[in-house]
């Protein structure tokens, strides 16, 4: 990540700019950080890949309305993606949503299994369109974070996944790999389905080792480049 990034990061953890609101412009920025307008705007770009910022056109760039109390370990842990911490976002991921699964096979209700079918329904009809697979795929996630039912949780799960993002919605390349992702969401809405803890948490387990798999190794193909 760029110097300019770790700068405007520093800016915004200040107190100078409050979650979700709107940022300077990019001229302002510019002049208050000494550089070019172009070394700010891919600063800021590469921010919103990692889900800090939100450009909305027409409107401005906004700074993220993340949970408070995360938002300045969020940013720091964003500026390192790429980097040795993409390996241990990844195992923090498996461990909480491992966790998230044995608690929405507790707590969820009628309506949140049907948002999961949904989900599940979404991903197998979309395996030939992978962006619509990946949408598919993070909704059914979503959904499962909030039967789980513990917002401190959800909102740690939501953060990892996003910083992950950049890497997440590439890493199935191929109707193969989409269909055994489809599969390992059959397993874990089974186990939520029935109520049973164990099993949701076992077929959340497996679908982390290989989805961690090809986010890893997507991320270590970047880095070589």
């Amino acid at each position: 990540m760029s110097e300019v990034a770790r700068r405007l990061l520093d800016l915004f953890t200040s107190g100078s700019v409050a979650a979700g609101t709107r940022l300077p412009p990019e001229r302002h920025l510019s002049a208050t950080l000494g550089v070019g307008r172009s070394a700010v705007r891919e600063a800021l770009a590469a921010l919103e890949i990692l889900g800090i910022v939100d450009v909305r056109p027409g409107s401005g760039t906004y700074l993220r309305g993340l949970a408070s109390e995360l938002l300045p370990q969020t940013l720091r842990w964003g500026l390192l993606i790429g980097e040795r911490n993409t390996a241990q976002l990844l195992e923090l991921r498996e461990g909480l949503e491992i966790y998230v699964a044995r608690l929405a096979a507790a707590r969820a209700d009628a309506d949140v299994i049907a948002r999961l079918d949904e989900g599940v329904r979404r991903m197998r009809e979309t395996i030939a369109d992978l962006p619509a697979f990946a949408k598919a795929d993070l909704d059914f996630h979503h959904a499962l974070a909030e039967a789980a039912g513990n917002e401190t949780l959800t909102d740690h799960v939501h953060v990892i996944r996003s910083l992950l993002q950049v890497y997440a919605d590439r890493a199935v390349h191929d109707p193969g790999e989409a269909a055994t992702a489809v599969a390992e969401h059959e397993a874990v809405l089974a186990g939520v389905r029935a109520g049973d803890g164990d099993t949701a948490a076992s077929a959340m387990a497996i679908h982390m080792a290989t989805a961690s798999a090809r986010l890893l190794a997507d991320s270590f193909a970047d880095n070589a480049e």
